[in-house]
């Protein structure tokens, strides 16, 4: 069985290291905000050419706190991908702002720069962009109208952890960026955790205060706070992993080669790298018209896929019920995202697999009716 995933295989050539950075923590007798995470976070800037990088406790919380920095009043609107995971769209319902969803481009999946703008106006406080799937947005037509319009411009960084556009690092061309250290990430923890990267020291001063309950003296809070602390064990974990990231980086672009070049046409495949764009394939999406069958088929087949995502945001329950008198999430308005999510399917890519695995699913792919 070719697996999509599997943890164990994933992590076992950093283990030795890994076991050993626990036991440090272990020993140590200090757990949260100590120097673990003190060395994580300038190593992570250091890495992503940020001067500041803030470890929080997930991905969604460094989206909810990078937006929560501007205090924005509530009701104001935030430009964000129609095509995206749920968690980008709860960081902008949780600070009381509504989401404005932007259709993606069909074979990019990212949000249409060319379509942002008729989605500004005066309510309009920040653009959030999604670099989905490991592939950078195209972040010079969208710098340029945060610009011209004076919007805020954030980064969700999720599933991108060293990908470039136009050579610099996704995560440091918007004012305030996330990243999620979800276990399945090209750099992933052993648990749940996240941070927020910016070059402003007023923000990443906030923000260090509104991870830790408003406070940087303790009980003397500034802010209305949260609890999200990037612990020191995840913190070690990382620091192990991030030595290694552009090692499983280059593995997943030889894993990619493979099935854009063997992969028939018949099979949507995602777009290579361009001049400007250098992506790191944290997920390698195909669509197909089947896709259900052809999840089956693979399966039959002893492979095992995933669905990124089977559910688009404005067809999610959640935002049915919180946002029911909103016409804008009423089903049909987003053809584009809806498409997407009915003929996405997901094939292996992880560090863990090997050149002959990934053959192998091209081989099965290839001969499907």
């Amino acid at each position: 069985m070719i697996e999509y995933e599997n943890l164990k295989l994933l992590n076992a050539p950093f283990q030795s290291e890994i076991d050993e950075a626990i036991q440090r923590v272990s020993r140590s007798g200090w757990y949260i905000l100590g120097k673990e995470l003190e060395n994580f976070e300038e190593e992570f800037a250091a890495f992503n050419g940020n001067k500041y990088c803030i470890g929080v406790a997930s991905g969604l919380d460094a989206l909810t706190l990078s937006l929560r920095n501007y205090d924005f009043p509530e009701g104001k609107e935030v430009i964000v991908p129609s095509n995206t995971y749920i968690a980008t769209i709860l960081s902008i319902l949780q600070n009381g702002l509504k989401p404005v969803l932007v259709e993606p481009e069909i074979n990019s999946y990212n949000i249409d720069p060319n379509k942002i703008k008729e989605k500004i106006n005066q309510n309009t406080c920040a653009i959030m962009v999604v670099h989905l799937y490991g592939r950078p947005c195209e972040m010079d037509v969208i710098v340029e109208i945060s610009k011209l319009n004076n919007l805020v411009l954030i980064e969700d960084c999720a599933q991108s952890h060293g990908a470039k556009f136009e050579k610099r690092n996704v995560g440091t061309i918007g004012h305030v960026n996330a990243f999620s250290f979800y276990p399945t990430k090209n750099l992933g923890a052993f648990g749940d955790a996240g941070a927020v990267v910016t070059d402003d020291p007023k923000i990443a001063e906030k923000i260090r205060k509104l991870r830790n309950y408003g406070s940087s003296i303790k009980y003397y809070n500034e802010f209305v706070g949260m609890n999200s602390r990037l612990d020191e064990i995840q913190a070690a974990v990382l620091s192990v992993k991030l030595k290694y990231l552009s090692q499983i980086n280059s593995h997943k672009k030889a894993l990619f080669e493979i099935y854009d070049k063997g992969l028939l046409n018949h099979f949507k495949k995602p777009l290579p790298d361009s001049e400007s764009i250098e992506q790191v394939h944290h997920i390698y999406p195909i669509r197909h018209n089947e896709r259900d069958k052809l999840k089956e088929y693979l399966l039959k087949n002893e492979i095992k896929t995933e669905i990124h995502y089977p559910i688009p945001p404005h067809k999610q329950l959640a935002l049915a019920k919180t946002l029911s008198n909103d016409v804008e999430f009423s089903s049909g308005l987003y053809p584009i995202a809806e498409e997407i999510h009915a003929t996405e399917l997901s094939l292996p890519i992880s560090y863990f697999h090997t050149i002959a695995d990934i053959k192998r699913v091209v081989d099965v792919l290839n001969v499907y009716q």
